[in-house]
């Protein structure tokens, strides 16, 4: 196996509380970028937050000072029980190996729908067999890079290691923007950073991961997409006035 990078921090969820942040872990804010049809196309650095730990961040979706917590989570009586699947994604991944020059691997229970795998007239599963042209394959690994949560993967043969993305060490406060305007996303996280459960296990430690921020995810403390659901309604409703 290739040794993958340490950090020098992690994350702790704290029993339905925020998630705090121990050691050289800086935290900045990240916007989508998106094609003139909607289509996510990459992330853009807006700001830096903060160098390092210590501190907080919101779980509950309640915080007046987002991306930090504020203790609304006393108030509010947040349920933030981890339900997210404790095995590995080795265990849980789906192989595709029906192109030429490379395997893709999916793990859907890491997915919260952000839309970077496909585009209007395409996705990976759909490309995955014509990968005997080169430009079908390096989109596909453009796709897999850009992809927040980890759910896809690849390698160049059935055996080989999984190519990964050369990420930061690093937490972001994410904007997507949807075609209602742009909403709160999930906290991404880059740069194998350890994950403490609130029960003192770890989860798998991976390159790239998606925390939920909204206090809303059914598999927490992943995010499943739901704060794009809830807030895309809210901003259809105050468009339409």
């Amino acid at each position: 196996m290739k040794e993958k990078k340490t950090s020098k921090g992690r994350i702790i969820v704290e029993p339905d509380g925020p998630y705090r942040v121990e050691g050289e872990i800086p935290l900045v804010k990240k916007t989508q970028i998106v094609s003139e049809f909607g289509e996510p196309l990459n992330w853009q650095k807006d700001t830096d937050l903060k160098e390092r730990g210590p501190y907080e961040l919101c779980r509950c979706g309640h915080s007046s000072d987002k991306p930090f917590c504020d203790n609304s989570h006393f108030v509010e009586s947040f349920d933030g029980t981890e339900t997210a699947a404790e095995n590995t994604f080795e265990e849980r991944r789906r192989v595709d190996a029906r192109g030429k020059g490379i395997v893709v691997k999916s793990d859907f229970s890491l997915c919260m729908n952000s839309g970077f795998c496909g585009n209007r007239n395409t996705n990976i599963r759909k490309m995955t067999p014509n990968t005997a042209e080169p430009a079908v394959r390096a989109e596909i690994m453009a796709m897999i890079d850009r992809c927040p949560s980890g759910t896809y993967t690849y390698s160049m043969t059935i055996d080989g290691e999984d190519v990964e993305a050369d990420l930061p060490v690093q937490i972001a406060q994410t904007v997507e923007i949807t075609s209602e305007g742009p909403i709160e996303g999930p906290l991404w996280v880059t740069g194998y950073i350890p994950v403490e459960r609130s029960d003192g296990k770890y989860f798998e430690t991976r390159n790239r991961v998606t925390l939920c921020s909204c206090g809303n995810s059914k598999k927490k403390p992943l995010c499943d997409g739901t704060h794009r659901r809830e807030q895309e309604e809210a901003l259809r409703k105050k468009n339409q006035g």
